[in-house]
């Protein structure tokens, strides 16, 4: 076992625990009023072991935003060949909102949260943008192109920068309406909107 798996592993474990304590006070006090201060403590470390971890602390909130577009990847390339991009996208997106074990009470106040937050609703349109790069690949391939081709690379990214504009809307009227409406169907009533002007 090399030193370098147990300090990744350490690190792993420190960045879970200090998201966990930094979203309960995020919840319970409010993102803006929370300090690195409060988290430190909270957490029982050092505001110096916080910031080593986080740069802001919308990076607390959003930090595993830009790691899902490779599960977005996974999830698309999983998808069979034959069904239509746009479709396909579409079902990724419905397939990772409906994952099990969700606590949907929690995600709904973490997306209140976000919406009603602008440097953390800013800092998600950031972290989307890696979507681009991780999914430009997979939907450059789906395209009958290269990713080297500029063409096709311009494609691809207008088509994924449309699926990811779907799922915020979407994701913002869910929250909105409180979670009353299912994500699924704003999901495929915001994709459907793009798919009926073309």
């Amino acid at each position: 076992m090399s030193s370098e798996g147990l300090w990744s592993r350490t690190r792993r474990t420190a960045i879970a625990e200090i998201t966990e304590v930094a979203m309960e006070l995020f919840l319970a006090k409010g993102f803006e009023a929370t300090t690195f201060d409060d988290i430190a403590a909270a957490s029982g470390v050092s505001r110096r072991s916080v910031l080593r971890y986080f740069g802001t602390k919308e990076d607390i909130v959003l930090g595993r935003l830009a790691d899902e577009g490779r599960r977005v990847r996974t999830v698309l390339a999983a998808r069979p060949d034959d069904e239509p991009l746009w479709t396909a996208l579409l079902n990724t997106m419905v397939t990772l909102s409906e994952e099990p074990g969700v606590d949907r009470e929690r995600l709904l106040k973490v997306s209140e949260m976000m919406y009603g937050t602008p440097s953390l609703r800013a800092r998600s349109v950031e972290k989307h943008l890696q979507w681009q790069t991780d999914l430009i690949p997979e939907v450059a391939r789906r395209l009958g192109g290269g990713p080297d081709d500029d063409l096709t690379t311009l494609r691809a990214t207008a088509v994924i920068a449309g699926a990811v504009a779907c799922l915020d809307v979407a994701g913002e009227t869910w929250t909105r309406r409180k979670g009353v409406v299912p994500l699924r169907d704003l999901l495929t009533a915001a994709f459907d909107s793009l798919r009926d002007a073309t």
